[in-house]
């Protein structure tokens, strides 16, 4: 390589037909794989020294360019995530346009694999995955799960606050449903095999919208009972290609927080900019201050008349510039359904995570003959806006991990606080704190072991616990504990009404340090 740069050989541009591409490239099979699944007629080829390869380009002028390059590592890896084909091995590099970009890029990376969220979920015994029973299946264990419940109940008192409904949905239906959502059509590679019951084919559910449309059907709807806001965290199973899992960032098994609007198209504007202000508030609630949104718009095909789509065009970048929110436009990037805004946030390390996604939906309603009745007494389509907020639980629990490096917040902290014991002198004293704290609504933990001190605060600081009550023979005769915090270290003796107060306080307030 460092030979290749020293030549600064140009890269040259070149295209083929496919046919010609397939005779140049007739020994490597991959290639030819490839190329009978690209699109059009015409292959572009880009050559250095005597090195040719399909590339869609575009490339620096030559190799000389380079200024700093680095070989990261090399591991095996199925042809096309598949472990039904062959193990390839595959070599992991980068490349940047001086030295100082890439010691830069290797800190990022060396801070990455401390905070990865695989690593730091089986330190803290948060989760695991079912490799051997069911790959890309989780099993959150007791502390992973106590932050679950308190995303899902911020989660739902949130959404009640903001106008929405909480439904439940079944997690199988019936091939028809699916027939008429399409998703047999467009989506059955993804979807889990059928069961019979009853002589009738059933399906694992893959998304949560034809149920939410069911529960639509049941009632006639006039103008005055919209907008419905209705949200669900359903869970789902799509099938992912074993060599695409990845811990919770890839899986087959996870729970969306899922919601539809079903409005008027005269309410979409307003409906769009209210589901964006939801969304941002959300992520700053969890720490998430740096958020950019990309606008993808109407694809060569798609469904809906035109009016439709510049009517939803126009509702999502106005909420964008409302919110005066960094964004980029993805000319044609909209599914065929419908436009959307992605949402990506950045995490402490400046990574750029996709998150929230709101999608209108022009398909669903035409397939299940949705309507409403009118001011003017006759049916009318309703405009339909898929939302997720936090994209799926599992992924954004990932994500969490990998943002806090562990240490949550004390609202999301699965153990809040620890008492640690000097002696067994103290330990009738700890466990009546210990029911005292949990009474008050805080998640505590005792450590009565007979181990010296110095090693239990050790143990709580790699548990990431955000404080340590101590308690020795002083304690015990003051009724206070000495309370050490996991980022301000000691703090001194305090009333324990007082350390309660104040904790509940800062629960209150969510503050999120990272």
């Amino acid at each position: 390589m460092a030979e290749i740069v020293k030549a600064k050989l140009p890269f040259e541009k070149s295209e083929m037909s496919k046919s010609e591409a397939k005779k140049f490239f007739k020994s490597a099979k991959y290639k030819l794989e490839i190329i009978d699944e690209l699109e059009g007629d015409v292959v572009t080829i880009y050559k250095h020294g005597d090195f040719a390869d399909l590339c869609r380009g575009p490339h620096i002028k030559n190799t000389g360019e380079i200024k700093a390059f680095k070989l990261l590592k090399v591991a095996g890896a199925y042809w096309r995530g598949d472990a039904k084909n062959q193990m390839l091995q595959r070599i992991y590099g980068t490349a940047f346009a001086d030295k100082k970009a890439l010691e830069d890029y290797l800190k990022l990376i060396e801070e990455a694999e401390k905070r990865d969220h695989r690593v730091i979920g089986t330190q803290l015994d948060l989760f695991s995955t079912m490799e051997e029973y069911g790959a890309g299946l989780v099993l959150w264990h007791p502390k992973g799960a106590r932050i679950r419940d308190a995303i899902e109940t911020f989660w739902k008192e949130q959404h009640y606050k903001n106008g929405y409904d909480i439904l439940y949905t079944p997690h199988i239906g019936r091939s028809t449903l699916w027939d008429t959502s399409g998703h047999l059509s467009f989506y059955k590679d993804s979807m889990y095999s059928s069961m019979d019951i009853d002589g009738q084919d059933y399906y694992i559910k893959p998304m949560n919208c034809p149920f939410h449309i069911q529960i639509y059907q049941k009632t006639v709807h006039s103008y005055r009972d919209l907008p419905l806001r209705w949200a669900e965290l359903g869970t789902v199973y799509r099938y992912e290609k074993s060599g695409v899992l990845m811990g919770l960032l890839r899986v087959r098994g996870f729970t969306q927080d899922d919601a539809h609007i079903i409005c008027t198209p005269d309410q979409v504007s307003s409906e769009i900019k209210e589901v964006l202000r939801f969304s941002l508030s959300m992520w700053k609630a969890f720490g998430f201050t740096d958020v950019k949104a990309y606008l993808a718009t109407r694809p060569e095909k798609a469904v809906g008349e035109e009016a439709q789509w510049d009517r939803a065009i126009s509702a999502l970048k106005d909420a964008v510039e409302q919110e005066k929110l960094a964004y980029e436009l993805d000319e044609g990037g909209g599914a065929f359904y419908g436009p959307k805004i992605d949402l990506k946030v950045k995490d402490a390390l400046g990574r750029e995570w996709q998150m929230t996604t709101i999608q209108f939906d022009f398909n669903l309603p035409e397939r299940f003959d949705m309507n409403f009745i009118g001011s003017d007494g006759k049916k009318q389509r309703p405009y339909m806006v898929h939302r997720a907020l936090l994209g799926s639980l599992e992924r954004f629990f990932g994500v969490l991990i990998e943002h806090y490096g562990g240490a949550f917040p004390l609202w999301l902290a699965p153990v809040q606080a620890k008492i640690l014991i000097i002696s067994d002198a103290q330990a009738e004293y700890a466990k009546k704190l210990m029911s005292k704290l949990r009474e008050s609504g805080l998640r505590a933990e005792l450590d009565d072991r007979s181990e010296k001190l110095g090693l239990k605060i050790r143990e709580a600081q790699l548990q990431k616990v955000p404080y340590m009550l101590i308690i020795g023979a002083k304690e015990v005769e003051a009724s206070s504990v000495a309370v050490r915090s996991r980022n301000k270290g000691d703090l001194g003796a305090m009333e324990i009404e007082k350390f309660i107060e104040m904790a509940r306080e800062e629960i209150r307030s969510r503050k999120s340090e990272v």
